[in-house]
């Protein structure tokens, strides 16, 4: 069974068609990429898979189950967890406290608990901050946990987003352009650090990337969207070789 199965996925806003009947399967461990021209509906295409937007048709199954139309929150704690094409991080808080947001659906302590400092408060904050900071050391940040959020370099930023993503223990990462921003010695420490979490996580990973130095690289499939339907899908070579996915990006 796919990790994640999409069946003719549309959205229509007034009479723009952003995405039209567009499918996809991913398989459990894959590291996917979805690619295309700017304005193709990529991103669209995440915020229906992640509930900022309810599809006017088709059907999304995650793991077998059917989470079409459900809320942001509901996709979460099913196991969709994402990055953005613009950071966003909470850039006042430090970066322990960022990854701590993330553990929102495995630890919890009541108000009442929280408010006269009960015992479950410091055991369940000591179990969170033990947790952050064994993210943390994953992205080699873990000496910079009470470093504020936004001080951070912008390499570091992106590491600190994807650490925050996965402190909600999804079982699908999406990464909207983690590469955006980035010079090339970033860039080529983001692709160690997709592979690491792929491999270290036993995650599936399904990005959008312009930048086809890395998707080429790192990417094991493809799927090229394009005025928000499907023009090409399959081996990431085979796809950026394919003469309507160059016109797609360089015209005729």
């Amino acid at each position: 069974m796919a990790l994640l199965e999409v069946k003719g996925l549309s959205i229509n806003f007034g009479g723009l068609h952003a995405v039209d009947d567009f499918s996809i399967k991913i398989e459990k461990g894959e590291l996917y990429g979805l690619i295309g021209p700017n304005g193709a509906g990529k991103t669209t295409f995440f915020n229906l898979i992640t509930g900022v937007y309810k599809p006017t048709s088709g059907t999304i199954l995650l793991d077998g189950k059917d989470i079409t139309g459900k809320n942001t929150i509901q996709i979460n704690k099913a196991g969709i967890a994402r990055t953005f094409q613009n950071i966003r991080l909470f850039k006042e808080l430090s970066v322990l406290d960022n990854v701590k947001a993330g553990l929102h659906n495995r630890y919890k302590y009541s108000t009442a608990e929280g408010i006269f400092r009960l015992p479950r408060f410091f055991k369940t904050e000591k179990a969170m901050d033990e947790e952050a900071l064994r993210l943390l050391k994953v992205f080699d940040l873990d000496d910079e946990a009470s470093v504020k959020a936004s001080n951070l370099p912008y390499g570091k930023q992106r590491k600190l987003e994807i650490a925050r993503a996965l402190a909600t223990k999804p079982k699908l990462l999406l990464l909207d352009e983690p590469a955006a921003g980035m010079n090339p010695h970033e860039t080529a420490e983001l692709m160690e650090t997709i592979r690491f979490v792929r491999d270290n996580f036993d995650m599936t990973i399904l990005l959008i990337e312009h930048d086809m130095s890395l998707v080429s690289v790192v990417c094991e499939k493809l799927s090229v969207l394009n005025f928000g339907q499907l023009l090409c899908e399959g081996e990431t070579s085979t796809v950026l070789s394919n003469p309507e996915v160059i016109t797609a990006y360089l015209g005729e």
